[in-house]
């Protein structure tokens, strides 16, 4: 059993309902990391005012949750409601969600100006100029809208897509459709006789210039990529 004992709490349907959970393992739950409840859980009871001891009813608990059943029930407090972290596990929390946004933008997002990626480090220091809020426990598919909002204050920048045209020669067709089928959406393909192969793909457009380095790297030279549209 663990030392460290706090409590989580949530209101809903004008109930309260608190459980006692380990912190730790109930913040590496709420932030998606698999982990069993017996290793949340402190004492698998609902309550109403855990200090007290006084327990949530079955009849509170059904109509809330439309279930009895602790597990269930503890695993949507520690999930939606609140739980204790302290200012050092917040900070590194935010930190990782950072480092989260910054990769989604530079991979989904490009100038529009110049029709190019935007590096790490400009939408790091973007990030910092408009103080954007970034919320540690939501997904960033769930934040990004606010924060591209933000950033297109001070960065011209918009979610596209870009179509590539490719022409490959046959010694190296495997490795760059091992490649592209990592990265991007064949749209349409064909093979020549000679064995050669042609494609057009699409892939977030801050992946295009990784894209084209590697058929470049991969074909030494000889593959033909050419960047037909980008597509907001």
């Amino acid at each position: 059993m663990t030392n460290k004992v706090a409590i989580a709490k949530l209101d809903r349907g004008g109930e309260h309902f608190e459980i006692l959970i380990d912190p730790d393992a109930a913040l590496e739950l709420k932030t998606g990391k698999s982990i069993g409840l017996d290793k949340v859980l402190v004492h698998e009871e609902i309550y109403k005012d855990a200090r007290k001891g006084l327990r949530a009813s079955e009849q509170s608990l059904k109509k809330v949750f439309g279930t009895t059943d602790v597990r269930k029930i503890a695993e949507i407090i520690i999930k939606e409601g609140e739980i204790p972290i302290t200012a050092e596990q917040r900070r590194r929390m935010i930190e990782e969600k950072r480092k989260q946004i910054v990769e989604w933008i530079s991979r989904n997002c490009i100038d529009v100006r110049t029709k190019t990626p935007v590096p790490p480090q400009r939408v790091e220091n973007a990030l910092e100029q408009v103080r954007a809020a970034i919320d540690p426990f939501k997904p960033v598919e769930e934040q990004i809208q606010h924060i591209l909002k933000d950033l297109q204050r001070v960065l011209p920048i918009k979610v596209a897509t870009v179509r590539i045209a490719l022409s490959i020669p046959a010694a190296y067709v495997q490795k760059v459709r091992g490649l592209m089928s990592k990265s991007a959406k064949v749209v349409n393909e064909r093979f020549r006789s000679d064995g050669s192969w042609e494609a057009t793909v699409e892939a977030p457009a801050g992946l295009q210039d990784m894209l084209i380095g590697r058929v470049n790297d991969i074909t030494h030279g000889e593959g033909d990529v050419k960047i037909l549209e980008i597509i907001y």
